[in-house]
């Protein structure tokens, strides 16, 4: 070994005693007669001390090191004169008797410290150096915990980790397919996994009652904070059991996570259906942090004409043209300026929020309401919103209106921004909770992220296995779309953290779900024909829950971004700006794959 202690584990117990360490350079201070150098590992930051009592070839030495250069010293533990009680060996130096420069290095790009001066694209290019900084180290120091935690937690549970294939079988169902060619099949290709789900039901069909793996998964869709090409699941499967079996299993992993990995008792967890998470918060991933419901003046639902306002500038347009109304109640911001109003309307009329416009009404302490529109309502009209809201003195109710689906997802993120701008999104406060009987179907308009062939037809919101509830089955004949799926998400702070379902086990079932597809019996029998002929030699009832392992770092780490949790992630273009990945390779390589390729001119 070339070091007898690491850089971040001598304190003043060692003191005296001759020790050797070795490390990267991170600063040095010159004093004339006096010098120091901080000597950096993986372990923490030790100070070295050279003085007048050195050598003059070691003190010339130690005047060439620049930044990241790899030494390794040897010397006697002092105690500091001016100690660091912020780091472990802030109490301690190294009386350097010899030195060794095992590797000189140029000037790093960025600085490596907790506050670097390094963008995102500069750190990603230089990711090895940018895995040098404590901020970085430590989120993957929280992964390797929360991947030891997990397993520790399933195997006392007898459930087994089980490696499934990476080249398997492409399908046309979910997100597009990451592709690889095969050499010795002329014209054919794997695809890789998007999730194991086929090989952990064949598991189940198996025996093995108790299944796991912390599992590469690839999706080629369009890319964003949370979402990587690829990307890492906590994959489970479980035979015998029902939807309550497996609810209390993972909500316990869950727990357990929580408790190691930050001493946190998280309470039971909430359920709300997926009718009511839409209704109430807009979308299936509802941030429970905070409340601020929607409340609704106009929709298929409301039993009101309280949008009919009694004002002098008679029938205010925009409502009687809106297919719903709705809004929210932000508590204690009627004090909101002009300018923080405006503010607001210009979020909801971006285009990724999609609104036209924002009303607003102020419930000032005096008792009275002014809203942006009071030339169409009274006063009157005005408290009766109030009393539907839940306003009282002091909120501020914001209010919108269009067509259904716009105006529902415009209404989540303005409810989202409000809560940012009134400090109810505390990333130290964790609210969990469970949605649950998701639509079975989803009719398919033309989803980006989707193969056109499925546009105009029913898709799964989950994925084709998914077991209807058993009292909606009888449904999938006459009315497909009210179908409930026997499926669940666990939802952290407005984030899906995991998602599962009760499979399909019998293969009559599985075949009227591929009907209604519209997947011919040729097509069904080509593409899954081997799970519908494994269900014919017993298959056990079967479940199973998958968690974004990426997701969940970046949720106990603080982070909004996943790619602060990995390695070596890729950009928002998907690509690998380290190694300049995905690159083109040579016409000798697609011939041997019978590839055709057009090449663009570059410019």
């Amino acid at each position: 070994m070339l070091r007898t202690h690491n850089c971040g584990e001598l304190n003043l117990s060692n003191k005296g005693q001759e020790v050797t360490i070795a490390g990267w350079v991170q600063r040095s201070r010159d004093k004339g007669t006096l010098l120091w150098v901080d000597l950096r590992d993986r372990y923490g930051i030790t100070q070295l001390f050279f003085d007048e009592t050195s050598s003059a070839d070691l003190i010339k030495q130690a005047r060439t090191l620049g930044r990241e250069f790899v030494v390794q010293v040897k010397g006697t533990v002092i105690e500091r004169e001016s100690k660091n009680l912020n780091i472990p060996t802030g109490e301690i130096e190294l009386k350097v008797s010899s030195m060794n420069v095992l590797n000189e290095a140029i000037t790093p790009p960025f600085t490596i410290e907790d506050e670097t001066d390094g963008g995102d694209e500069l750190r990603m290019k230089y990711r090895y150096l940018d895995l040098r900084r404590n901020a970085v180290r430590k989120n993957l120091e929280l992964r390797h915990r929360l991947a030891i935690e997990t397993r520790n937690y399933l195997d006392s549970l007898n459930f087994l980790e089980v490696e499934t294939p990476v080249l398997i079988k492409s399908t046309p169902e979910g997100a597009r397919d990451f592709v690889v060619p095969s050499r010795m099949n002329d014209g054919q290709f794997y695809a890789l996994p998007q999730s194991p789900q086929t090989f952990k039901q064949l598991l189940m069909v198996s025996g093995f009652d108790r299944y796991y793996q912390i599992v590469k998964c690839f999706r080629d869709e369009d890319l964003r904070a949370d979402r990587q090409p690829e990307f890492t699941q906590i994959d489970c499967e479980m035979s015998f059991v029902e939807q309550e079996d497996i609810l209390n299993t993972f909500e316990g992993l869950i727990k357990h996570l929580f408790k190691k990995s930050k001493g946190i008792e998280i309470p039971a967890l909430a359920r709300m259906t997926y009718a009511d998470a839409m209704r109430y918060y807009g979308n299936d991933k509802p941030d429970t942090r905070f409340d601020m419901k929607f409340a609704y003046l106009k929709d298929s639902e409301a039993d009101s004409s309280m949008w009919k306002g009694n004002g002098e500038g008679g029938a205010f347009k925009v409502f009687e043209e809106a297919e719903l109304i709705a809004g929210i109640c932000a508590k204690g911001a009627a004090s909101y300026t002009r300018k923080q109003l405006d503010e607001l309307t210009d979020f909801v009329k971006r285009p990724q929020v999609g609104a036209t416009g924002l009303v607003y009404a102020r419930y000032n302490e005096d008792g009275t309401i002014k809203s942006s529109v009071d030339k169409f309502f009274t006063e009157a009209d005005l408290k009766n919103w109030a009393n539907l809201f839940g306003a009282e003195k002091g909120d501020l109710m914001l209010i919108l209106a269009g067509p259904t689906d716009k105006t529902v997802k415009a209404l989540s993120e303005l409810r989202l921004e409000m809560g940012t701008r009134l400090g109810l999104r505390d990333k130290n406060t964790f609210s969990c909770l469970w949605v649950l009987d998701f639509p079975l179907l989803e009719w398919n308009e033309g989803d980006p992220n989707l193969l056109a062939s499925l546009a105009g037809r029913w898709h799964a919101k989950h994925h084709p296995f998914t077991s209807p509830k058993p009292e909606d089955i009888d449904l999938l004949k006459t009315n497909p779309g009210a179908v409930r799926a026997n499926a669940y998400d666990m939802v952290i702070n407005g984030v899906e953290i995991g998602g599962g379902s009760i499979r399909i086990h019998n293969k009559d079932l599985q075949a009227q779900m591929f009907e209604i597809l519209g997947f011919t019996k040729e097509e069904a029998q080509k593409q899954f024909g081997f799970l519908m002929n494994a269900f014919e030699f017993g298959a056990p009832p079967h479940g199973g829950l998958a968690f974004g392992f990426d997701r969940l770092c970046s949720l106990f780490g603080g982070s909004d971004s996943i790619r602060d949790f990995i390695a070596f992630p890729k950009n928002n273009s998907g690509r690998d700006v380290m190694i300049d990945s995905p690159s083109e390779i040579s016409d000798e390589q697609l011939n041997e794959l019978s590839i055709n390729v057009v090449r663009k001119e570059k410019a």
